[in-house]
């Protein structure tokens, strides 16, 4: 399964963005996770298969919603009350089971770089 994850770019403190993430095949549990520059990759939000099971990083709880649509084999993250410390290259990934753990996942798309301004 290929996977690319669109639609970053510039934006203000307190705008939102949406990313997506379409894959060439069928979608497993799915995350994204974010890399900022001199920092490593951490996670930022899950969804299992069904859609019924999502997990958030603490600092993103509130702001940011994840959600699929398994017929269009696509994953969104809404990213909302963005923040400064939001910018980062953020990637979305796929895993055999729902996890917050980098390990855990096999499949990676190329990311999608989002700058906050303040």
């Amino acid at each position: 399964v290929q996977l690319q994850a669109y639609g970053g770019g510039l934006v203000q403190a307190g705008g939102s963005l949406r990313l997506s993430c379409s894959a060439s095949g069928r979608l497993y549990n799915m995350g994204w996770f974010r890399q900022a520059p001199g920092k490593e990759r951490e996670f930022v939000a899950a969804i299992n298969y069904s859609g019924t099971t999502t997990y958030y990083a603490d600092s993103v709880k509130g702001r940011f919603t994840i959600s699929r649509e398994n017929a269009k084999n696509t994953l969104y993250l809404q990213m909302n009350s963005l923040k400064p410390e939001d910018t980062a290259t953020y990637y979305c990934a796929g895993a055999r089971v729902i996890s917050t753990r980098f390990v855990d996942y096999n499949y990676w798309g190329q990311g999608t770089l989002v700058t906050v301004s303040s």
